[in-house]
Protein backbone atom coordinates (compact mmCIF):
# COMPACT_ATOMS: atom_id res chain seq x y z
CA UNK A 1 0.00 0.00 0.00
CA UNK A 2 1.43 3.56 -0.69
CA UNK A 3 2.57 5.05 2.38
CA UNK A 4 3.11 8.54 1.17
CA UNK A 5 0.34 10.88 3.06
CA UNK A 6 -1.26 11.69 -0.39
CA UNK A 7 -4.62 11.34 -2.03
CA UNK A 8 -3.30 8.31 -3.75
CA UNK A 9 -2.86 7.06 -0.13
CA UNK A 10 -6.17 7.29 1.05
CA UNK A 11 -7.60 5.93 -2.13
CA UNK A 12 -5.37 2.73 -1.49
CA UNK A 13 -6.97 2.91 2.41
CA UNK A 14 -10.52 2.75 0.87
CA UNK A 15 -9.45 -0.13 -1.36
CA UNK A 16 -8.31 -2.04 1.40
CA UNK A 17 -11.23 -1.56 3.53
CA UNK A 18 -13.46 -2.25 0.86
CA UNK A 19 -11.27 -5.43 -0.07
CA UNK A 20 -13.74 -8.65 -0.49
CA UNK A 21 -11.44 -10.91 1.14
CA UNK A 22 -9.73 -9.11 3.35
CA UNK A 23 -11.35 -5.68 4.06
CA UNK A 24 -13.57 -4.15 6.98
CA UNK A 25 -16.58 -5.94 7.58
CA UNK A 26 -18.57 -2.96 8.38
CA UNK A 27 -16.95 -1.14 5.29
CA UNK A 28 -17.82 -4.08 2.76
CA UNK A 29 -21.43 -4.04 3.84
CA UNK A 30 -21.92 -0.15 2.85
CA UNK A 31 -24.07 1.07 0.46
CA UNK A 32 -24.12 5.04 -1.13
CA UNK A 33 -27.80 4.61 1.15
CA UNK A 34 -25.70 3.72 4.33
CA UNK A 35 -22.96 6.04 3.99
CA UNK A 36 -25.15 9.32 2.85
CA UNK A 37 -25.84 9.87 6.36
CA UNK A 38 -22.34 10.12 7.88
CA UNK A 39 -22.04 12.31 5.01
CA UNK A 40 -24.04 15.00 5.88
CA UNK A 41 -23.23 14.53 9.43
CA UNK A 42 -19.56 15.15 8.23
CA UNK A 43 -20.08 18.30 6.45
CA UNK A 44 -22.28 19.65 9.63
CA UNK A 45 -19.34 18.48 11.56
CA UNK A 46 -17.27 21.04 9.40
CA UNK A 47 -19.79 23.61 9.85
CA UNK A 48 -19.31 23.11 13.56
CA UNK A 49 -15.99 23.58 13.34
CA UNK A 50 -15.76 26.31 11.41
CA UNK A 51 -18.93 28.33 13.78
CA UNK A 52 -16.90 27.61 16.31
CA UNK A 53 -13.40 28.94 14.98
CA UNK A 54 -11.77 25.57 15.98
CA UNK A 55 -9.25 25.34 13.13
CA UNK A 56 -6.96 22.65 14.20
CA UNK A 57 -10.18 20.77 14.60
CA UNK A 58 -11.46 21.99 11.01
CA UNK A 59 -8.23 20.16 9.32
CA UNK A 60 -9.46 16.68 10.79
CA UNK A 61 -13.17 17.24 10.25
CA UNK A 62 -12.19 17.96 6.21
CA UNK A 63 -10.57 15.04 6.13
CA UNK A 64 -12.99 13.13 7.46
CA UNK A 65 -15.11 14.73 5.17
CA UNK A 66 -12.83 13.91 2.25
CA UNK A 67 -12.96 10.49 3.44
CA UNK A 68 -16.76 10.48 2.39
CA UNK A 69 -16.13 11.30 -0.87
CA UNK A 70 -13.38 8.64 -1.29
CA UNK A 71 -15.90 6.35 0.32
CA UNK A 72 -18.82 6.86 -2.71
CA UNK A 73 -16.34 7.21 -5.59
CA UNK A 74 -15.04 3.98 -4.85
CA UNK A 75 -18.49 2.30 -4.58
CA UNK A 76 -19.26 3.91 -7.42
CA UNK A 77 -16.05 2.20 -8.81
CA UNK A 78 -17.11 -0.81 -8.08
CA UNK A 79 -19.68 -0.85 -9.78
CA UNK A 80 -18.63 0.53 -12.91
CA UNK A 81 -19.84 4.09 -12.74
CA UNK A 82 -17.35 6.37 -12.35
CA UNK A 83 -13.87 6.48 -10.43
CA UNK A 84 -12.28 9.25 -8.10
CA UNK A 85 -10.42 10.66 -10.86
CA UNK A 86 -14.03 11.13 -12.78
CA UNK A 87 -15.19 13.24 -9.65
CA UNK A 88 -11.83 15.41 -9.94
CA UNK A 89 -12.52 15.82 -13.65
CA UNK A 90 -16.08 16.90 -13.23
CA UNK A 91 -15.61 19.48 -10.84
CA UNK A 92 -12.34 20.62 -12.26
CA UNK A 93 -14.33 21.26 -15.93
CA UNK A 94 -17.40 22.91 -13.82
CA UNK A 95 -14.76 25.45 -12.40
CA UNK A 96 -13.53 26.29 -15.69
CA UNK A 97 -16.45 26.20 -17.36
CA UNK A 98 -18.33 28.87 -14.69
CA UNK A 99 -14.55 31.03 -14.31
CA UNK A 100 -14.68 32.25 -17.62
CA UNK A 101 -13.34 35.39 -16.91
CA UNK A 102 -10.40 33.69 -15.01
CA UNK A 103 -9.54 30.73 -17.14
CA UNK A 104 -10.95 31.73 -20.38
CA UNK A 105 -11.79 35.11 -22.60
CA UNK A 106 -14.79 35.92 -20.67
CA UNK A 107 -15.53 39.62 -19.13
CA UNK A 108 -13.37 41.35 -16.34
CA UNK A 109 -15.54 40.25 -13.12
CA UNK A 110 -14.24 42.68 -10.51
CA UNK A 111 -16.52 41.56 -7.30
CA UNK A 112 -17.89 39.18 -5.69
CA UNK A 113 -21.29 40.25 -6.32
CA UNK A 114 -20.48 40.41 -9.96
CA UNK A 115 -19.23 36.73 -9.96
CA UNK A 116 -22.26 35.66 -7.80
CA UNK A 117 -24.38 36.86 -10.78
CA UNK A 118 -22.36 35.57 -13.24
CA UNK A 119 -22.02 32.07 -11.45
CA UNK A 120 -26.22 32.26 -11.50
CA UNK A 121 -25.95 32.94 -15.23
CA UNK A 122 -23.96 30.06 -15.98
CA UNK A 123 -25.61 27.84 -13.59
CA UNK A 124 -29.27 29.07 -15.31
CA UNK A 125 -27.99 28.04 -18.69
CA UNK A 126 -27.17 24.34 -17.16
CA UNK A 127 -30.47 23.53 -15.73
CA UNK A 128 -32.38 25.62 -18.77
CA UNK A 129 -30.55 22.56 -21.06
CA UNK A 130 -31.88 20.06 -18.58
CA UNK A 131 -35.49 21.76 -18.83
CA UNK A 132 -35.80 21.41 -22.48
CA UNK A 133 -34.61 18.22 -22.38
CA UNK A 134 -37.49 17.46 -20.40
CA UNK A 135 -36.56 17.89 -16.37
CA UNK A 136 -38.15 20.45 -14.46
CA UNK A 137 -36.61 23.58 -12.93
CA UNK A 138 -36.51 22.07 -9.64
CA UNK A 139 -35.17 18.16 -10.45
CA UNK A 140 -31.90 18.95 -9.22
CA UNK A 141 -32.62 20.48 -5.73
CA UNK A 142 -31.14 17.40 -3.07
CA UNK A 143 -34.17 16.26 -1.45
CA UNK A 144 -31.89 15.19 1.31
CA UNK A 145 -30.89 19.27 2.25
CA UNK A 146 -32.06 20.87 5.58
CA UNK A 147 -35.57 21.58 5.23
CA UNK A 148 -34.91 25.39 5.87
CA UNK A 149 -31.46 25.33 3.24
CA UNK A 150 -34.32 23.54 0.53
CA UNK A 151 -37.08 25.57 0.70
CA UNK A 152 -34.32 28.76 0.19
CA UNK A 153 -33.00 26.88 -3.45
CA UNK A 154 -36.51 25.97 -4.44
CA UNK A 155 -37.50 29.65 -4.00
CA UNK A 156 -34.45 31.15 -5.66
CA UNK A 157 -35.12 28.55 -8.29
CA UNK A 158 -38.93 29.85 -8.76
CA UNK A 159 -37.64 33.46 -8.50
CA UNK A 160 -35.15 32.83 -11.28
CA UNK A 161 -38.35 32.59 -13.63
CA UNK A 162 -40.17 35.40 -12.38
CA UNK A 163 -42.32 33.19 -9.71
CA UNK A 164 -41.64 35.57 -6.59
CA UNK A 165 -43.51 38.23 -4.48
CA UNK A 166 -42.39 41.45 -5.53
CA UNK A 167 -40.88 42.56 -1.88
CA UNK A 168 -40.52 41.84 1.73
CA UNK A 169 -43.95 43.27 2.64
CA UNK A 170 -46.03 41.14 1.10
CA UNK A 171 -43.95 38.25 2.25
CA UNK A 172 -44.83 39.38 5.88
CA UNK A 173 -48.67 39.78 4.73
CA UNK A 174 -48.77 36.20 3.79
CA UNK A 175 -46.46 34.89 7.29
CA UNK A 176 -49.37 36.45 8.86
CA UNK A 177 -51.72 35.03 6.65
CA UNK A 178 -50.10 31.43 7.72
CA UNK A 179 -50.14 32.10 11.16
CA UNK A 180 -53.77 32.70 11.53
CA UNK A 181 -54.42 29.99 9.32
CA UNK A 182 -52.66 27.48 12.02
CA UNK A 183 -54.96 29.32 14.72
CA UNK A 184 -57.79 28.08 12.19
CA UNK A 185 -57.09 24.90 12.19
CA UNK A 186 -55.73 23.79 16.09
CA UNK A 187 -59.72 24.65 16.35
CA UNK A 188 -61.35 23.32 13.06
CA UNK A 189 -58.98 20.77 11.63
CA UNK A 190 -56.08 19.39 14.02
CA UNK A 191 -54.99 16.98 11.28
CA UNK A 192 -53.99 19.89 8.88
CA UNK A 193 -51.85 21.58 11.35
CA UNK A 194 -48.49 19.88 9.95
CA UNK A 195 -48.96 20.89 6.68
CA UNK A 196 -50.21 24.57 8.06
CA UNK A 197 -47.00 25.02 10.05
CA UNK A 198 -45.17 23.95 7.01
CA UNK A 199 -46.52 26.80 5.01
CA UNK A 200 -45.91 28.71 8.16
CA UNK A 201 -42.19 28.21 8.21
CA UNK A 202 -41.69 27.68 3.98
CA UNK A 203 -43.48 31.36 4.24
CA UNK A 204 -40.55 32.47 6.90
CA UNK A 205 -37.77 31.12 4.74
CA UNK A 206 -38.89 33.45 1.82
CA UNK A 207 -38.87 36.39 3.78
CA UNK A 208 -35.42 35.79 4.90
CA UNK A 209 -34.17 34.84 0.92
CA UNK A 210 -35.72 38.57 0.57
CA UNK A 211 -33.89 40.04 2.94
CA UNK A 212 -30.76 38.34 2.06
CA UNK A 213 -30.54 36.51 5.64
CA UNK A 214 -29.56 32.60 5.74
CA UNK A 215 -32.50 31.02 7.33
CA UNK A 216 -30.01 27.97 8.37
CA UNK A 217 -27.27 30.31 9.67
CA UNK A 218 -30.16 32.69 11.67
CA UNK A 219 -31.66 29.42 13.20
CA UNK A 220 -28.76 27.87 14.04
CA UNK A 221 -27.87 31.33 16.30
CA UNK A 222 -31.05 31.74 17.50
CA UNK A 223 -30.44 28.07 18.58
CA UNK A 224 -27.38 29.12 20.22
CA UNK A 225 -28.93 32.16 22.02
CA UNK A 226 -31.56 29.81 23.75
CA UNK A 227 -29.04 27.34 25.17
CA UNK A 228 -26.74 30.70 26.35
CA UNK A 229 -29.33 32.17 28.07
CA UNK A 230 -31.50 29.09 30.09
CA UNK A 231 -27.85 27.83 31.06
CA UNK A 232 -27.65 31.55 32.71
CA UNK A 233 -31.17 30.46 34.34
CA UNK A 234 -29.58 27.33 35.60
CA UNK A 235 -26.72 28.99 36.93
CA UNK A 236 -28.96 31.16 38.93
CA UNK A 237 -31.25 28.82 40.12
CA UNK A 238 -28.33 26.53 41.13
CA UNK A 239 -26.99 29.49 43.23
CA UNK A 240 -30.27 29.84 44.78
CA UNK A 241 -30.53 26.26 45.62
CA UNK A 242 -33.02 25.61 42.88
CA UNK A 243 -33.62 23.12 39.84
CA UNK A 244 -35.54 24.44 37.42
CA UNK A 245 -38.34 22.18 38.09
CA UNK A 246 -38.81 24.04 41.38
CA UNK A 247 -38.84 27.62 40.01
CA UNK A 248 -41.86 28.96 38.91
CA UNK A 249 -42.09 30.25 34.90
CA UNK A 250 -42.00 34.28 36.11
CA UNK A 251 -38.82 33.40 37.96
CA UNK A 252 -37.47 31.86 34.99
CA UNK A 253 -39.01 34.65 32.71
CA UNK A 254 -36.90 37.44 35.37
CA UNK A 255 -33.56 35.53 35.03
CA UNK A 256 -34.09 35.21 30.92
CA UNK A 257 -35.09 38.81 30.52
CA UNK A 258 -31.95 40.08 33.16
CA UNK A 259 -29.82 37.67 30.78
CA UNK A 260 -31.13 38.95 27.40
CA UNK A 261 -30.36 43.00 29.25
CA UNK A 262 -26.77 41.57 29.94
CA UNK A 263 -26.06 40.73 26.91
CA UNK A 264 -26.72 43.92 25.67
Amino acid sequence: MTQTHDIAALLDIMRALRDPSGGCPWDREQNFASIAPYTIEEAYEVAGTIEEENWPELKDELGDLLFQVVFHARMAEEKKLFAFDDVVAAICAKMLRRHPHVFGSGAAVETSEAQTVAWEEHKKKERAAKVVGGGSLLDDVPRALPALLRAVKLQKRAASVGFDWDNAAKVVEKIAEEALEIVEARDTAPDTLEEEVGDLLFAVANLARHLKVDPENALRAANAKFVRRFKVIEGELVKRGKTPEQASLDEMEAIWQAAKLAER
